[in-house]
């Protein structure tokens, strides 16, 4: 889908940083910033508190900002950043902004922004250091890397790779789309899901110079016209989920942290068995404990719940419904009790509590409702 927008600079909110802002106080309610993907006038990151005992979302703050999409915190959860688009999938690249958090009412102060080196921009990781932002561009094709400094700025990008190839669908495989980018947890290397070639790149960091270079095995294969979207991590680091946007399906990678190799161990449906409408899949999230897995489908509109065994492999648990037209996007809380879906056509946001025995989902009530949720960063 092609969106064309207006132009707007940022909007510069004056105040005093706090240290809460990196270290909240003991006891204190979840901070939740949600992106509205939206052009001038409408386009913001919403702030919420969330109250775990009622799972329920307060709005507190909102900063406007042309159709943010993507969102990404820094490791102090002192700075955060978006994407932040002129002409989003047009033909001017777009840009990574960089804001400060002010204490714990969702004020932030815009620092600078950086061009992505390229369009439709759509995802976004920070290092463990704080040093080191990257992003990926999905029309273009690309990935860069930028250096963040010690107050949070960002420098001009240090890396830039252009992806080439493609793949069996012609319809949407024609070229390279890069649709997500994840640092591992042991911050060597860099993952890239690239719906147009069917394949996940891998890449070594230097966190100190913000550069990726290609590893050995520079990328691996999914299922031909998968067209992997997100991947995300286990807690342990030894296993990797890739949330297949095409083929409605998660495959699972061992990761071997030494050289970056990953190493394919199988492929589940995200759908029920027979199903034969029009869906897509978007993100992919793991609870804090290593137990559960959950994936949303747009079309069927679901939320897919797996339990994760002790070698990685997923088993079905339920699908269950979004409360909303295409779950774009998912949250799961630091306690891992709560699951909150962005359901972006439909203009709401589903909160769950997540059953800590059998991983199953039940709505804490009423989505809040919210113009074109597109992300969900919490700040515990």
């Amino acid at each position: 889908m092609r969106l064309v927008l207006t132009g707007l600079m940022l909007l510069t909110l004056v105040g005093v940083m706090t240290d809460s802002a990196a270290q909240p106080a003991g006891g204190s309610k979840p901070l939740v910033f949600i992106s509205s993907f939206a052009p001038a006038g409408s386009g913001a990151i919403q702030a919420f508190t969330f109250d775990p005992s009622a799972g329920t979302l307060t709005p507190t703050r909102s900063t406007p900002i042309e159709h943010p999409f993507f969102l990404a915190l820094s490791p102090n959860r002192r700075f955060l950043y978006s994407i932040h688009a002129r002409e989003f999938s047009g033909k001017d690249n777009e840009f990574v902004a960089a804001f400060e958090l002010l204490g714990r009412t969702g004020e932030l102060k815009a620092l600078n922004r950086q061009s992505s080196r390229g369009t439709a921009s759509c995802y976004l990781d920070v290092d463990a250091t704080g040093k080191s932002v990257v992003v990926a561009n999905y029309t273009t094709g690309s990935v860069a890397s930028l250096p963040a400094g010690k107050d949070g700025s960002l420098g001009e990008a240090a890396t830039f790779v252009q992806h080439t190839g493609s793949s069996v669908n012609p319809n949407r495989q024609t070229g390279p789309h890069a649709h997500c980018i994840v640092i591992s947890p042991d911050n060597k290397h860099v993952f890239s899901a690239d719906l147009g070639l069917d394949r996940v790149l891998c890449y070594r960091l230097d966190a100190a110079t913000a550069r990726l270079t290609p590893t050995r095995q520079a990328f691996v294969r999914t299922p031909p016209g998968a067209g992997p979207r997100h991947l995300t991590f286990h807690p342990n680091g030894r296993h990797l989920y890739v949330i297949n946007e095409m083929a409605n399906s998660v495959t699972h990678f061992e990761y071997e942290p030494k050289t970056g190799m990953l190493v394919e161990k199988g492929t589940l449906s995200t759908v029920p068995q027979g199903f034969q409408g029009e869906s897509y899949c978007a993100d992919v999230k793991i609870t804090p404990n290593g137990r559960f897995l959950y994936g949303t489908n747009r079309g069927h509109d679901s939320l897919a719940a797996y339990r994760i065994a002790e070698d990685g492999s997923l088993s079905l648990i339920g699908i269950e419904p979004s409360l909303g037209k295409g779950p774009q996007n998912l949250a799961i809380t630091p306690d891992g009790q709560h699951l909150l879906c962005a359901n972006m056509p439909s203009n709401n946001v589903a909160v769950f509590r997540i059953d800590a025995e059998s991983g199953k989902l039940h709505s804490t009530g009423a989505p809040v409702t919210l113009k074109s949720p597109s992300c969900i960063m919490i700040v515990p």
